[in-house]
């Protein structure tokens, strides 16, 4: 299987996640509002992030992962993007998470048309998902102007959730 190394956007670069990205993907995890439609808990402090991304072996297992975003101009960690696979459900699913200050500036539409592709055109999986809270308007609009349609809803944690998806169009 061909292992993800790094994708390239027009604004950004995105690479696998290391143990050197602790304290942003913890200090990212620590704003409430950024968590709020996640389902996600803070992590306790900056060692559990650390063990968290020592042990991430998405990579390793399936040739995906979320990715680091990293501002070509400045380097600058912005957030994260990428796929993951979900043995129990056999599938993949796209995600993303970005500081707040680089909200509504595109960055999730323009990275996860990157992975998407990627998935689609070098891993050969033929559909994704993306599942988002319904009152997350925001994540919502970024399925859908990657090409997501609505599938059905789900139970988060007792909250409404969408499921969207997308196949790769046969050519």
């Amino acid at each position: 299987m061909k292992e993800i190394e790094f994708l390239e956007t027009e604004r950004t670069i995105m690479r696998k996640l290391t143990k050197e990205d602790a304290n942003d993907f913890y200090t990212l995890n620590l704003d409430a509002e950024i968590l709020k439609f996640t389902g996600d808990k803070p992590f306790e402090d900056l060692q559990s992030a650390k063990d968290f991304l020592t042990n991430y072996d998405q990579y390793e297992k399936y040739g995906v992962g979320r990715l680091a975003v990293i501002d070509k101009k400045n380097s600058k960690f912005l957030g994260w993007c990428g796929l993951k696979f979900n043995k129990d459900k056999n599938e993949y699913d796209i995600g993303f998470r970005f500081h707040k200050m680089y909200w509504n500036k595109g960055l999730a539409t323009e990275t996860s048309k990157k992975c998407i592709d990627f998935g689609f055109n070098e891993l050969k999986i033929e559909k994704i998902v993306g599942r988002a809270m319904k009152e997350n308007i925001g994540s919502i609009k970024v399925l859908e102007k990657i090409g997501m349609v609505f599938k059905e809803k789900f139970d988060f944690e007792g909250q409404e959730g969408a499921i969207y998806e997308l196949t790769k169009k046969i050519e």
